[in-house]
């Protein structure tokens, strides 16, 4: 069954608490589908009055701030064995590749490699505990996890929610055409962010060699 049918038999407080508790522990370091539920959830709030999109985007925001902060103090407290232990379970989020990866980014980009990291599924579950690892300041971590929850997943509920209630108006006058703008307007509000966070991650390119110093004859 797809995300948002099964959404659709659940109550909307049922659904707050979902999308809450999803992204918190995606946010937390456990891999799961957080931008998914959240995306499906927008969308049927668009569709169906009983789920409100603010108390929607507040659950979302909550879990987000709430999950990071605590990845945070668990990253700083198991430093990198607890990446190791990571590793092992998950090898395919939390590889040799993937940690090296954000470190780029964290050390690269510092406090903003929290907040772009939103946009980034792989960085969205990295943040918090790569952040306590690294030792980065609290305060620094705070600003950019609350400026970052605030804006990914506000940002995102109400953009979805927007297109999908214009998709539905504009569906009445323009069938598909009117669908497809509203998706375009949507996906290009979120490509300047989005494009952002994937510079973060990727490394910088390596000096060139310097010129050879001419024998002397």
């Amino acid at each position: 069954m797809h995300v948002q049918e099964w959404l659709e038999t659940v109550p909307a407080v049922s659904v707050y608490l979902l999308v809450g508790v999803v992204i918190g522990l995606e946010s937390l370091g456990i891999p799961l589908p957080g931008e998914i539920v959240l995306v499906s959830s927008a969308l049927l709030a668009s569709q169906h009055g009983d789920i409100n999109p603010y108390i929607l985007g507040a659950c979302a925001t909550a879990g987000a701030i709430i999950g990071d902060s605590i990845g945070y103090a668990i990253g700083r407290k198991g430093g990198r064995p607890l990446l190791a232990r990571l590793g092992a379970k998950f090898p395919k989020h939390f590889g040799e590749a993937q940690i090296a990866m954000a470190e780029r980014s964290f050390r690269k980009w510092g406090m903003w490699a929290v907040f772009f990291g939103r946009f980034v599924a792989l960085l969205r579950i990295f943040a918090g505990p790569l952040a306590g690892v690294l030792r980065m300041p609290y305060w620094k971590f705070l600003i950019a996890n609350v400026l970052g929850g605030i804006v990914w997943a506000g940002g995102t509920t109400a953009v979805i929610y927007s297109v999908g209630v214009v998709a539905e108006a504009w569906l009445k006058r323009f069938s598909w055409l009117g669908l497809l703008l509203a998706a375009l307007i949507g996906i290009a509000s979120m490509l300047v962010l989005r494009n952002r966070a994937k510079k973060a991650a990727e490394p910088e390119p390596p000096a060139g060699d310097p010129d050879p110093v001419p024998a002397a004859d």
